[in-house]
């Protein structure tokens, strides 16, 4: 398959459905209110129309995943906690019809975890979940986001957020375009 250029018009003019946002979180350790890194991306019809990354400061200084997304507490130690990070994050979130993550009960939980703890509330828009848009679209023998995104030419720098975003909303854009999807949801 050819790579996508998620940032230019499609090549043939489609009929797609409207704005979503593709959310990746990175956590510090195991607990689901430990977001250190969230990325996001905005998708109108078929075409990425912002990114935002942000750093968080996590609620303990043990990092116990940096080994997986090398942010350590030297580099969160004085960036904004969730509670000061979100109401800003938040504001992209307008006028989506959904957010789709590779593995969405993962980041669906820790977007619970971190709204609950600072006492925002949560956008009120449902989740859909890449790795099953995946699954059903292409039947690859792996779902990994590494997989799909190496099979739909999708540049990607594993466990960074944005990347990670900017790969999930990459799937949605070759779900709609392949004609997978139905409305905002898959075949």
């Amino acid at each position: 398959m050819n790579s996508l250029n998620l940032f230019e018009d499609p090549p043939t003019p489609h009929i797609a459905p409207g704005r979503f946002a593709a959310i990746d979180f990175e956590t510090a350790d195991h607990g689901a209110d430990s977001a250190c890194s969230v990325g996001i991306i905005v998708v109108d019809g078929l075409k990425v129309t912002r990114k935002a990354h942000f750093l968080i400061r996590p609620p303990r200084k043990n990092m116990r995943f940096t080994y997986v997304h090398g942010i350590t507490w030297k580099d969160v130690e004085k960036e904004p906690v969730f509670a000061e990070v979100w109401p800003k994050a938040a504001e992209l979130l307008e006028g989506v019809e959904f957010l789709a993550a590779h593995n969405a009960s993962f980041d669906r939980g820790v977007l619970e975890a971190c709204c609950r703890v600072s006492g925002l509330p949560l956008p009120p828009v449902p989740f859909q979940c890449t790795v099953r848009i995946a699954r059903k679209a292409w039947q690859l023998r792996s779902n990994r986001l590494p997989d799909v995104a190496r099979h739909l030419g999708i540049p990607l720098n594993h466990h960074h957020a944005e990347s990670d975003a900017l790969a999930c909303a990459g799937i949605v854009i070759a779900a709609r375009m392949q004609g997978h999807l139905a409305g905002n949801f898959v075949r």
